[in-house]
């Protein structure tokens, strides 16, 4: 049996941030669960506070390249 989440999409304003910090390739190089984790995760959040809080930790994730939801983690080589 196989479990499937529901594919989060990412909203434009992510996109831009992403694309100004040059983050991008850095995003895309994440597994796909990690990229539909964090769109989710960002998504459900209900104060606006809280969504920029969890963008900005997303984007400082990627620019390290070590963290995954505050996570040890490393890519694949």
């Amino acid at each position: 049996m196989t479990l499937k989440r529901p594919r989060n999409p990412m909203p434009d304003d992510i996109a831009a941030r992403l694309d100004a910090a040059n983050l991008r390739a850095a995003y895309a190089a994440r597994p796909p669960y990690q990229r539909n984790d964090y769109l989710g995760w960002i998504a459900r959040a209900k104060r606006p506070e809280t969504r920029e809080k969890r963008l900005a930790q997303m984007l400082e994730e990627l620019s390290g390249g070590t963290r995954y939801m505050k996570m040890r983690w490393s890519p694949k080589t």
